[in-house]
């Protein structure tokens, strides 16, 4: 499986994808992934990507060649999807607008959800838009959209526990307990 994520700098892309890559690990499945964090302090946009499977040698996932697109970000989800996912394949998404350059200058204007769900609907893609107005803290969009993908089974083999455990090695005290609560653990 070729997972594509995507977002802007500060919005937690690095720890969702590291929380995968050992989630899946957990899960007994071979891992490869890489991050390409650009301009990321800035506000940038920052990319990671990961592989499943016996006989991956590369994390690089060719254009189109994503079976599932995680975005945190409207703009992000929609560039991701025509760059990276194939037809027929998943987008989710966390519903949340850092406006790139080019729309804050109107030079060009912004993405809708109804604009984002149509070009999945042309395409064929399952998009499933994430949007919580009681996370405790926006950081936490990250694992709000990975409770999605669990209860939406996106991605095949992963289950809560394995998620649980990442969390564990990688986050504690309040952190690790806010976030096992969004994500549905306590």
């Amino acid at each position: 499986m070729n997972i594509h994520m995507t977002g802007v700098g500060g919005q937690g892309i690095g720890l969702l994808s590291e929380l995968l890559l050992r989630a899946l690990s957990v899960a007994g499945m071979e891992v490869r992934g890489v991050d390409t964090h650009g301009l990321a302090q800035r506000g940038g946009v920052v990319n990671s990507q990961i592989r499943t499977g016996s006989g991956e040698f590369s994390p690089l996932i060719a254009p189109g060649g994503a079976d599932l697109v995680l975005a945190l970000e409207r703009h992000e989800a929609l560039r991701a999807v025509g760059g990276y996912l194939r037809d027929k394949g998943a987008l989710a998404y966390y519903d949340a607008v850092w406006q790139p350059f080019e729309v804050r200058n109107g030079s060009v204007p912004g993405v809708s959800t109804e604009a984002l769900h149509e070009e999945c609907r042309r395409r064929d893609i399952r998009a499933v838009r994430v949007f919580r107005d009681d996370l405790p803290d926006p950081r936490m969009q990250n694992t709000a959209l990975l409770a999605e993908v669990l209860h939406n089974d996106l991605i095949p083999g992963l289950r809560p526990e394995h998620v649980t455990q990442a969390m564990e090695d990688l986050l504690q005290g309040g952190a690790l307990k806010a976030n096992l609560e969004i994500l549905g653990v306590r």
